[in-house]
């Protein structure tokens, strides 16, 4: 009966474990990789654009370039932590600074949703993958 008790309390306690960290495992292993081109739609007090986007993700860290005929060309900044993506866009329009700052959540490895916030007005935007 002893050992009976002694095996309970080590196999199950340990079993438990592996079961928790092939959880973990296979949570990490799902984390999204935003790395590619996407093409992206933005409704903001200027009107609808398309962006296109293109990220470079390295862990939590993000990096890319953006493209619009609203603000040019331009580096652009951020991060990946969860579903929630967050990524700075600073550039010069017509002699005026801008920094557009968008803020979202992934919606599975293809497509994204957020808002956009300027110094001269907010808006939304959606992205999909560029397949």
């Amino acid at each position: 009966m002893k050992k009976r008790a002694v095996l309970l309390t080590v196999i199950v306690p340990a079993v438990a474990l592996l079961g928790f960290t092939s959880i973990v495992s296979i949570a990490q292993s799902a984390k999204v990789d935003v790395s590619g081109m996407w093409v992206f739609t933005v409704q903001s007090v200027a009107g609808t654009s398309s962006p296109l986007v293109t990220f470079k993700q390295e862990g939590e860290n993000l990096t890319g370039h953006y493209s619009s005929q609203l603000l040019g060309e331009a580096a652009l900044a951020g991060t990946v932590k969860g579903d929630a993506i967050e990524f700075t866009v600073s550039t010069d329009v017509q002699g005026t600074r801008v920094d557009a700052k968008y803020s979202g959540t992934l919606e599975g490895n293809d497509s994204m949703k957020g808002k956009l916030s300027t110094g001269f007005g907010d808006g939304t935007f959606t992205a999909k993958r560029k397949q």
